[in-house]
């Protein structure tokens, strides 16, 4: 909850370093931590994070694919966007609306 409020609060800082801090991690403090930067102006951080939570073994739930999409609607990151884009159907999370409307997004947006 302290990971979500400093992140919407615009306080990456404080987020990063209760996050840090954190003796577990979970999809709910790994989606904000994505978020945050993502919303913040910070794409290829919230990139970094994916693919860290990935690698730890932390699975990622519908929102987690909104946030990180959302990093993906720069031309520069299409190429992960489409990796992810798999990952998604890999997952079966495609049929999902929400999660569908971001993936619309992101490639409207490149």
């Amino acid at each position: 909850a302290l990971v979500n409020m400093y992140a919407k609060c615009g306080s990456l800082k404080d987020a990063s370093s209760v996050f840090d801090r954190m003796p577990q991690r979970n999809v709910v403090s790994w989606t904000a931590m994505i978020a945050a930067h993502t919303q913040n102006g910070n794409p290829k951080v919230a990139l970094q994070l994916f693919r860290q939570m990935h690698l730890e073994g932390v699975k990622p739930d519908r929102i987690t694919f909104i946030g990180v999409l959302d990093a993906c609607t720069d031309p520069v990151a299409l190429e992960e966007g489409k990796v992810i884009h798999a990952f998604i159907v890999d997952r079966r999370f495609h049929s999902d609306v929400v999660v569908g409307n971001a993936l619309i997004t992101m490639y409207g947006k490149c």
